[in-house]
């Protein structure tokens, strides 16, 4: 499905699907097929549907309280990462894939389910960083020409391990992120709720509430769901990667029956 072509149910959401590497997002019955193809580590593949691609930052639509949920499965063995929830973009990933043609950095902010391969590891705070997770991010807003400065200051730690882990301890004083492992296996159909209050964050399976936390992203967020083949790490250890990753077998992420209230 090419950007801009898509049906009733997206509109009722202003949801947009964006794609880079032969990535697909296509219509099934209630809900939305995302798909990227097999493919080496030479090219960043990914499927995203949200609802923020052409808007700045400050226009973001999402505030709460608000709630999502799903259903949804996705292909055994998925590289990089996929998931679904609510974040702001810090990174400007926008950027070449449809969306605006520039978005300053920011700290993150985020609530989502979030799969991570083993390759990546995506907390400050010493919380699980990859496998299945629910997890949450809030930051305050720092300008980004500030931000601009202080990557150039604080760049020569990086050159070493002590550097790198000192600056990892320094991040988590500005960015509070929180998570669990979930035990679901997520290439069964599930429901997934996630709501999103002003002072905790909740997150359900089928049904069945699975983690809370006092952690609520800032606002305004905008709804995400994606597949990718990228991979983004910060070690408690001090290392320090990313990139993109092979798959030697298509991967994919279904959603039925989204609602968002």
């Amino acid at each position: 499905m090419k950007e801009g072509t898509y049906n009733f149910a997206m509109q009722n959401f202003n949801l947009q699907p964006r794609t880079s590497g032969g990535g697909l997002v296509s219509p099934i019955a209630h809900g939305w097929r995302l798909e990227i193809p097999s493919g080496e580590a030479t090219g960043y593949r990914f499927a995203q549907l949200d609802d923020y691609a052409r808007l700045t930052r400050s226009r973001f639509p999402a505030h709460p309280p608000l709630t999502l949920s799903l259903l949804a499965r996705a292909s055994a063995g998925s590289c990089g990462t996929w998931g679904f929830g609510w974040w702001n973009d810090p990174f400007g990933l926008s950027l070449g894939f449809g969306g605006r043609p520039f978005r300053l950095p920011a700290l993150p902010n985020a609530a989502w389910f979030f799969h991570a391969s083993k390759e990546n590891w995506l907390s400050f705070d010493d919380k699980p960083g990859n496998g299945f997770l629910a997890q949450t991010f809030r930051a305050p807003k720092i300008p980004s020409a500030l931000l601009a400065l202080g990557g150039i200051i604080s760049s020569p730690l990086l050159a070493t391990r002590w550097g790198r882990i000192f600056l990892r301890k320094v991040a988590s004083r500005f960015v509070a992120d929180d998570g669990v492992c979930l035990g679901e296996d997520p290439a069964d159909w599930q429901r997934y709720r996630l709501e999103w209050g002003k002072s905790r964050t909740v997150f359900e399976v089928d049904d069945v509430r699975v983690f809370e936390s006092p952690i609520s992203p800032r606002p305004p967020l905008g709804v995400v769901i994606w597949i990718d083949n990228q991979y983004a790490a910060f070690t408690p250890q001090g290392k320090v990667g990313f990139g993109v990753l092979a798959n030697t077998e298509p991967a994919t992420l279904e959603i039925r029956e989204l609602e968002i209230g």
